[in-house]
């Protein structure tokens, strides 16, 4: 690809992007499984050929007055890095308006970073000229990342399954989520860093702990792949993550078994937290859900907000022009 000489054709240029929140691990399957939520962020960003300017950007909703106006903010990384892919390199003296609409919250456990990492690069990319393919996408957030559970459930939509395959490199799988599937959200008002929380965890674990959670996660991925939600009460039950995240977030184990004593198919931690996610499948069950978590709440003294979402079976997509 020819390196860009110059920054007239991308000034004025835009693009607007949006990126569903994501829950990852879903108990069992730490590292691995996830599933897109209909909670979305949308980004719209403007090219500026004026190295002056640098990032002007504004923020409606989540995230409104902390997120970094300048190259540290992780849409930005991602978007020079798609740009890049699409131009042979990021253009020295791009600046860039961006506007955010934000409902994913930070540091709760629904894949706001992997939200923003996902819609820069297709973003950047689309400003470069170039739609890119969701393996190659999901290499590219993964690198951003770290680790691609969240990332490709955001670039693909509904249940991935998600793995360093052959030489390392992520690779993704997906289902749609059964039609009737919910999930209740407590969303507390309590932030955990997922650098904390990964601390918590031990560098080995019993191998009894080990086979359960591979048994459970291979029980839990057939039955849902096959249209069978029941199979989240195995699933969501974990041994390797969530037993040593409860050292750092005490609350978790009351929150989890109030929802499974309402009716929950499963309920387990949502990402790193501090989010707790649990699922049903009929409507009857929702107000039952809802109340059980307002209770616990009110008894562990962790305020937060109950949030009724379904799952999203559509990934991070480009939008129309306006």
């Amino acid at each position: 690809m020819a390196l860009l000489s110059n920054l007239a054709d991308l000034d004025g240029r835009r693009i607007a992007v949006e990126v569903p929140a994501t829950s990852a691990n879903l108990g069992a399957g730490y590292d691995t499984l996830a599933v897109a939520l209909e909670m979305v962020d949308r980004v719209e960003v403007e090219a500026i050929a004026r190295p002056d300017v640098g990032v002007e950007l504004s923020v409606d909703g989540e995230g409104a007055g902390e997120l970094p106006a300048d190259r540290s903010n992780s849409f930005v990384i991602a978007l020079e890095r798609g740009l890049a892919e699409a131009r042979g390199r990021a253009p020295d003296g791009m600046s860039w308006r961006i506007t955010m609409t934000n409902r994913i919250p930070l540091s709760r456990g629904l894949g706001s970073s992997a939200a923003a990492t996902v819609a820069g690069l297709l973003a950047g990319a689309a400003l470069g000229g170039l739609t890119l393919p969701p393996d190659h996408a999901l290499v590219l957030a993964t690198e951003l990342e770290g680790h691609p559970d969240n990332a490709a459930a955001a670039l693909l939509g509904g249940f991935t399954i998600a793995a360093h395959g052959d030489a390392g490199i992520p690779t993704a799988i997906r289902f749609d989520a059964p039609r009737e599937l919910r999930a209740v959200l407590f969303i507390p008002d309590l932030r955990l860093s997922t650098r904390e929380m990964r601390a918590a965890l031990p560098e080995t674990v019993p191998l009894a702990d080990a086979v359960a959670n591979l048994q459970r996660v291979a029980l839990g991925v057939a039955g849902l792949a096959t249209g069978g939600p029941d199979f989240l009460r195995q699933l969501t039950v974990d041994r390797l993550h969530e037993p040593y995240r409860a050292a750092v977030y005490p609350q978790l184990p009351h929150l989890v078994a109030a929802a499974r004593a309402a009716g929950a198919l499963g309920a387990c931690l949502s990402g790193a937290g501090s989010t707790v996610i649990a699922f049903v499948d009929s409507l009857r069950l929702i107000t039952r859900l809802e109340g059980a978590f307002r209770a616990a709440s009110a008894d562990l003294d962790l305020p937060g907000r109950v949030e009724l979402v379904a799952p999203r079976n559509t990934g991070a997509r480009i939008l129309p022009e306006a």
